[in-house]
């Protein structure tokens, strides 16, 4: 039982380390707290394997997983960009692009506003374990499919926000760049994109998190002997369980560090926001 007592001494320090974080205010500081509250997470998650002494096969400790991930850094690289950067981004990027083109001629028809919408969210309710395989017959192994399945996972999340958010101008706002003879064009690249930017990188931050899912999920159903659902689903039938666990804390990270990104991008293009003010 040393090590659960060493586990939550840790956290006890940890704890205070992060009241007196907390006291202290600034962007470093509020940095720090999530870090040191999830370094004590994994204290503790290690002392209660080793107290209780958990099967690996069930829970293996941190610091297996860390050996696994220092083991198998390169074949976790391979499948990280076969999944991350091949399926999930290509995925996302291509799916939000076309998103937000579909959401401007929504917003100028309003026969595709009834019509296409209602159709939108029912495409959106459909589950992946039905669409992926169906991505794999149409597109392949490769991660041609992974990023078709991703394209449809994240399309209607944000055309659904882009086409609330193209809706927020006042009538106040568009007659005023009416009173200045502006085209369509021009009141939507100066006035009314600009204000739907908040409700965009909302979506867009929603699909930074289904893309990752979704290039994951998808490689269950079909995938080259490489990529981190690949990786994942015969890792556990070979009862590899600290490699699993890589993988997952790997692809954790990447989305993660997905999100983050376009949460930056999302601070320097809506800086003028009032959800942006005092960060």
């Amino acid at each position: 039982m040393s090590a659960l007592w060493l586990a939550l001494g840790a956290c006890a320090l940890g704890w205070g380390l992060n009241v007196w974080l907390a006291r202290q205010g600034g962007r470093l500081a509020r940095l720090a707290v999530p870090v040191v509250f999830g370094l004590c997470l994994l204290a503790l998650w290690e002392g209660i394997v080793r107290a209780f002494a958990v099967p690996e096969v069930i829970l293996p400790p941190p610091s297996s997983v860390a050996g696994a991930i220092g083991a198998n850094l390169g074949l976790i690289w391979s499948d990280f960009v076969q999944t991350i950067l091949k399926g999930a981004v290509t995925g996302w990027a291509m799916g939000c692009a076309a998103a937000v083109v579909v959401a401007v001629l929504v917003d100028r028809s309003p026969f595709l506003t009834r019509g296409l919408l209602p159709i939108g969210n029912f495409v959106a309710a459909l589950p992946i374990v039905g669409v992926a395989p169906i991505m794999v017959m149409w597109f392949g192994f490769g991660w041609q499919s992974k990023a078709a399945v991703v394209f449809a996972m994240v399309f209607f999340p944000v055309l659904v926000n882009t086409v609330a958010g193209l809706a927020t101008t006042d009538r106040m706002q568009r007659d005023l760049m009416r009173t200045w003879s502006a085209s369509y064009w021009q009141a939507l690249f100066g006035l009314r994109l600009p204000s739907a930017m908040p409700f965009v990188f909302n979506g867009l931050k929603i699909a930074t998190t289904l893309a990752v899912i979704g290039a994951i999920v998808a490689e269950y159903f079909g995938s080259p002997t490489r990529g981190m659902g690949f990786r994942i689903s015969t890792a556990v039938g070979a009862l590899q369980l600290p490699l699993v666990w890589a993988e997952i804390a790997a692809a954790a990270l990447a989305g993660t560090l997905f999100y983050g990104l376009v949460a930056f991008a999302e601070r320097q293009v809506t800086f003028w926001h009032a959800s942006q003010r005092g960060r």
